[in-house]
């Protein structure tokens, strides 16, 4: 008879899921190529004036020309980036476009290393077999035969490899058995193919410069500072390199002389990230991408025996007054621990995007980097400026415990079982946003996509009765899922930093601080996107969200994009969930007194 009742409950409980899931279905409606479900009517003014943020155009340095005197950068145009030449500074736009390389075809897991001529990829050849798919390639040696190719384990930790083209042999440069993190981006071999110039924090907190010589086998480091060396290039003539260092977010740059490793500070501004570099070929000219909170990129040239800077391109800011965005400011909070180094109240840096000319309590979004070893920037942000100017939310870009940028003993912080006290750090900022004359404790809302979707899950987990909304843009919701369906070459990589969810005792571990673990503490409304072709964070991650959500009767408005992976690489897809979003901020977080 007992058996004969669990029998029919569970027949009715699959009826149940089934209607369910054919509910579930059969709300969702078709726009371009998403699918959407209860994300509400998204007014022509708000798509109109998100559409003018969206087309605010970049310039970002390719290369520089031939002749030495004009450049090549990427811009958009469309839909798609397109490389273009300009001239002189301010020049018309001509456009030009309407390998060595890795791939893991060969397992679908081990990342090996193949050359091909530009003009018939599909001539690749084989020039080594790797196993595991942490395998990244950095630089061409000038003679053409040899190649430097870094194994990355984890941001705390690579190797770095000499190849020889000809014959595949790979040697390692450095050996040791220190743990040792070394930027891929950052390698550069010398003129006369001596040696290469590198970053490593061999003993040290920061990525430094340094030089290794092939001869001699021994590492000669050339800076001393307490700040990330983010990116590095050489002149052609190996005479002089620039550098950039990463102080607290904002960059740097430095020229080095080869002859005296000696450095200085070049002057091209206050407040401003740099991208790409190039000296072009009469080794006195640099070209830079710079990004400031309230400029998007644009390529500027500096001049080395002038020390003067010319702005070369004025991307169009789709008929908005750049005069009007609003500032970004670096803040410190303190949270819940102690520095063991200082003794004091460990603080936790953020950015502050404040709207201007706003009075009253302003409703917040904490915005989340993803990652983990990621870093919020105080970089021009089309969303941010958006939701600051047209909306009058107050955006917060916290560096929680694990971000990059803040030497190698802050990114450890939040490795393995230590993951939630990454969370704990947005409580802390909670406490910190209730201090705040400006600032509304009592709308306050969590964003983040990926990692940083996985942290807006967990503060709604944690945090719900202290927000008032989340959104999660392909975020982890089970880790011992995640970890199970990423794609192959991952998995490995993600366990340094997770946890190995192959281990029973971390598996529970993982499972039990898992956002669908805890999910009846979510009450709040919830903002759901998904590329159905993500092979990082696959769709099942948020599918088994949204569907349990709706179960507890929790509001979803959920996205899911047929034709997307990881992100949003598709203009008119992120067109409309930017759109989506702002229905939903505006409805949920800041109320009736949106600006209109």
């Amino acid at each position: 008879m007992i058996k004969k009742h669990n029998i029919l409950n569970k027949s009715i409980l699959i009826s149940l899921l089934l209607i369910i899931g054919f509910s579930v279905l059969a709300q969702r409606t078709t726009v371009g190529n998403l699918l959407v479900e209860a994300a509400g009517e998204i007014p022509s003014a708000v798509s109109e004036k998100l559409d003018q943020y969206n087309n605010i155009r970049t310039a970002g340095f390719a290369d520089w020309d031939a002749t030495g005197n004009g450049l090549y950068i990427v811009t958009r145009f469309a839909d798609v980036a397109q490389i273009h030449h300009v001239s002189k500074p301010g020049a018309y736009r001509e456009q030009i476009t309407f390998l060595a390389f890795a791939t893991t075809k060969r397992t679908g897991k081990d990342l090996d290393f193949y050359i091909a001529p530009l003009s018939n990829p599909s001539e690749a050849k084989l020039v080594k077999e790797n196993k595991g798919g942490g395998w990244l390639l950095a630089d061409w040696s000038n003679d053409g035969n040899k190649l430097i190719a870094i194994n990355y384990t984890s941001i705390n930790e690579s190797k770095i490899y000499l190849i020889d083209i000809a014959t595949g042999k790979m040697e390692e440069i450095n050996p040791s058995g220190k743990q040792i993190s070394y930027s891929n981006r950052n390698v550069k071999f010398s003129k006369d193919g001596k040696g290469i110039f590198l970053t490593s924090d061999e003993d040290a907190e920061f990525l430094s410069l340094w030089y290794f010589d092939f001869t001699s086998k021994k590492m000669l480091k050339i800076t001393n500072l307490n700040y990330d060396v983010d990116r590095i290039e050489l002149a052609a003539d190996g005479s002089k390199l620039v550098f950039v260092v990463n102080d607290a977010g904002y960059s740097k740059p430095y020229l080095l002389n080869i002859k005296t490793m000696k450095y200085s500070l070049l002057n091209l501004g206050a407040n401003i990230s740099i991208s790409n570099i190039g000296f072009n070929k009469d080794n006195n000219r640099v070209a830079f991408t710079i990004n400031t909170p309230t400029q998007a990129s644009e390529v500027f040239v500096h001049n080395l025996k002038t020390n003067s800077t010319i702005r070369w391109t004025f991307s169009e800011t789709a008929g908005l007054n750049p005069d009007k965005f609003s500032t970004t400011t670096l803040i410190e909070y303190p949270t819940f621990d102690k520095n063991t180094e200082t003794g004091k109240n460990r603080m936790i840096p953020s950015f502050l995007v404040m709207p201007k000319n706003t009075t009253g309590k302003l409703p917040v979004l904490i915005s989340i980097h993803g990652g983990p070893e990621g870093q919020s920037r105080a970089n021009f942000n089309v969303l941010n400026q958006y939701l600051a100017n047209e909306l009058g939310i107050a955006v917060l870009l916290p560096n929680v415990r694990g971000s990059a940028g803040y030497g190698k003993t802050y990114l450890k912080l939040d490795n393995g079982k230590l993951r939630e006290n990454s969370v704990n750090d947005i409580g802390a900022l909670l406490d910190w946003i209730a201090t705040q004359p400006n600032l509304d404790v009592s709308r306050v809302a969590v964003y983040g996509g990926s990692y940083g979707g996985y942290m807006s899950l967990a503060c709604m987990t944690h945090y719900n009765s202290r927000l008032a909304c989340g959104i999660d843009l392909f975020g982890i919701s089970n880790f011992v899922s995640f970890l199970k369906n990423t794609s192959g070459y991952r998995a490995d990589l993600r366990r340094v930093e997770y946890g190995d969810e192959r281990d029973i005792v971390m598996a529970e571990f993982l499972t039990k601080i898992s956002p669908l673990t805890n999910i009846k503490n979510i009450t709040k409304p919830m903002f759901i996107y998904q590329g159905e072709n993500d092979p990082r964070v696959p769709l099942s991650e948020s599918e088994q969200m949204v569907t349990t959500l709706k179960q507890n009767g929790v509001a979803v408005s959920y996205i899911r994009a047929k034709d997307e992976g990881h992100g949003l690489a598709k203009k008119a897809n992120r067109d409309y969930i930017f759109a989506a979003m702002a229905v939903f901020l505006k409805k949920h977080l800041v109320g009736e007194g949106a600006i209109q």
